[in-house]
């Protein structure tokens, strides 16, 4: 099974017709909303919206360990996550799609483990999204006519307010192409589980400071809804084009990592 994580109306995708929905118990809480299972060339698929149906949970109260959690119980092995994000790097304009590659986590407070207890883990993050599941996005834009941006850094900070200009300066100095507010733990969540992660991120809005208009969420709404088409006809092409069986290393993230 393939999970794919956000906003209401994603699973909305043509060829896929949702067969049931699914609420799952796991010992972290519940997850975000109920799990929309439904099928796409021949691939079981599990939707979620992250931040509920409708959207009412902020980013910093995500139960990202039961979302996470709850894919691994349907049985999910792969999980392709959708994120709405601000452009640092001016070349970013709204509407553009990037396949992230890499991440400065700068959250705190979130429950970013499943091993906080007796054991310990320390799962190795020097890539953080899986590069076979890259590959097939990347695969599948140059069939869908989607452009995409290859590789991006993505730095995923608390909120919910948004970004001052001179964070959004200190971001770039570090090397962040965008900012969004859900990118982690759910990367490093699914690592611990040896799922396979992958993230897609849509720019909706240049970064504080950058083009010097007020940021609103109404921006945030109306890009995410004019580059909805385009998601969909790419995770469309990426369901097609997954290997049946996963030759990456996300499946074997448990090996020595356990002390």
């Amino acid at each position: 099974m393939l999970g794919v994580i956000g906003g209401s109306g994603v699973y909305e995708i043509d060829g896929v017709v949702i067969k049931e929905e699914k609420r799952i118990s796991t010992p972290f809480g519940a997850p975000s909303d109920s799990y929309r299972i439904g099928e796409i060339a021949g691939v079981e698929v599990a939707f979620l919206p992250r931040h509920g149906s409708p959207h009412h949970i902020a980013p910093h109260k995500v139960n990202y360990r039961a979302n996470i959690r709850g894919f691994r119980e349907l049985g999910a092995e792969r999980i392709i996550s959708v994120n709405a994000v601000g452009g640092i790097n001016p070349k970013l304009k709204p509407g553009s799609i990037v396949i992230l590659n890499q991440i400065i986590d700068m959250t705190e407070g979130r429950a970013s483990t499943f091993y906080d207890e007796e054991e310990i883990v320390h799962v190795d993050f020097t890539e953080p999204y899986c590069p076979e599941l890259r590959t097939a996005l990347l695969t599948a834009g140059k069939k869908a006519g989607v452009a995409l941006k290859e590789d991006a850094t993505y730095v995923c900070v608390n909120g919910p307010r948004l970004e001052t200009a001179a964070e959004i300066k200190a971001f770039s100095l570090l090397g962040a192409d965008v900012v969004g507010m859900t990118g982690m733990p759910e990367a490093s969540l699914a690592r611990e589980l040896a799922i396979c992660f992958a993230g897609i991120g849509v720019v909706t809005n240049y970064a504080a400071g950058i083009s010097g208009s007020r940021l609103t969420t109404t921006e945030v709404v109306r890009t995410m809804a004019e580059s909805s088409e385009a998601v969909k006809a790419l995770l469309e092409k990426t369901f097609a084009g997954i290997p049946h069986t996963r030759n990456c290393g996300c499946k074997d993230a448990l090996a020595n990592a356990k002390m």
